[in-house]
């Protein structure tokens, strides 16, 4: 073996460990949602501190006794799962692969969007291109298709979407109408929600929804049926074609999670069209997670391996951006922040913009 140890290493034995459980990660992965999805997990959960044997938990969950004992035997040595005796019971991990929603809605990504793609994360790199979306269907990114994913897939991707998204809107909101905006530009609409989380807050606002036209056709479903149908207008767009600008006069425009959707020129481009858009006195409102500006260090690791999700299955060129990134790219679109609210909610940071 050779290299330098560093003083902030850990020790040797215990790299090694590291570096075997990196080596069969992917097996290890697959025995987690294995031993969740076919109710294992479960059946140690019920039965608490008392434990199971193999054999009971073969029998309450109707599989054959070997691949019990053999999914058992890898939830023990990946910390899953405590083995005393001849009795198993679940550990701390094993709960948050069961219960967790975070580590549900991750693992589910993980598995029906990610896995199979990633195994082409090599060609992304060389190429610039999101080698691993062939998976799935022969787009240029992965929004082209999201309509057409298989219906697995497509609820992960979208639960995984709403999930570090949703939480923040009631924070969001009355910082976003606290100068009382009439006309509301939403880039990125996807599924309509945040328009409809706009509609309950102030019943005076009126949204355009801008996106493309999959997305916009499941907004406009979903918005009509809880009756806003005139609070609603909609512009299809295709983002990457800089020629199209955007609906203009807008008292506020609205992107959430979403440049991290585009490359750095890309983004660029977007922030030049919204700086266009904005009637007089009007303010861009960017809320996004940047990888370097989190509090906790299992935010810091989900948001950087979401990176190598936009580089191989999205589109080849996107990320999740560090804060400083996003700075520059908003001077570069001619665009000052006003305003920079740093986690405003659990992980998210606002800036808010205007005319340079």
């Amino acid at each position: 073996m050779t290299g330098q140890s560093r003083s902030d290493d850990k020790p040797l034995y215990e790299a090694i460990i590291d570096a075997q459980k990196l080596a069969f990660a992917p097996l290890a992965f697959h025995a987690a949602l294995a031993l969740r999805d076919l109710g294992i997990l479960q059946g140690l959960a019920d039965a608490k501190a008392a434990g199971a044997t193999a054999e009971h938990l073969a029998q309450v969950t109707r599989l054959p006794l070997y691949g019990v004992k053999v999914l058992l035997e890898s939830g023990v040595v990946c910390d899953l799962v405590a083995l005393e005796d001849d009795r198993f019971r679940i550990r701390q991990l094993g709960m948050l692969v069961l219960r967790d929603q975070m580590t549900r809605v991750n693992m589910d990504f993980a598995a029906d969007v990610c896995y199979r793609g990633m195994a082409h994360l090599k060609e992304t790199v060389t190429s610039g291109k999101p080698a691993g979306l062939r998976e799935f269907g022969p787009w240029t990114t992965v929004y082209e298709g999201l309509s057409k994913l298989p219906p697995q897939a497509r609820q992960s991707w979208f639960a995984f979407d709403h999930y570090y998204s949703d939480h923040m809107f009631p924070t969001a909101l009355p910082l976003l109408f606290a100068e009382r905006p009439k006309r509301l530009l939403d880039v990125g609409a996807n599924t309509g929600k945040f328009a409809l989380a706009c509609f309950e807050h102030d019943p005076a606002v009126s949204v355009c929804l801008l996106d493309l036209p999959g997305q916009l056709a499941v907004a406009r479903q979903a918005i009509d049926a809880q009756g806003h149908a005139t609070r609603a207008t909609y512009h299809p767009i295709d983002f990457l074609d800089r020629s199209l600008e955007f609906p203009g006069g807008q008292d506020a425009i609205w992107m959430s999670q979403f440049l991290d959707c585009f490359g750095e020129d890309e983004i660029v481009s977007i922030l030049e069209r919204a700086r266009r858009a904005l009637a007089p006195g009007g303010r861009l409102y960017i809320v996004d997670t940047y990888w370097d500006n989190q509090q906790h260090a299992a935010a810091r690791f989900v948001l950087t391996m979401t990176s190598l999700y936009f580089a191989c299955l999205a589109n080849g060129n996107s990320k999740m951006y560090s804060v400083n990134e996003m700075r520059t790219c908003v001077q570069r679109a001619g665009l000052r922040i006003e305003r920079e609210l740093e986690r405003f909610s659990a992980s998210h940071t606002m800036f808010v913009c205007c005319a340079g």
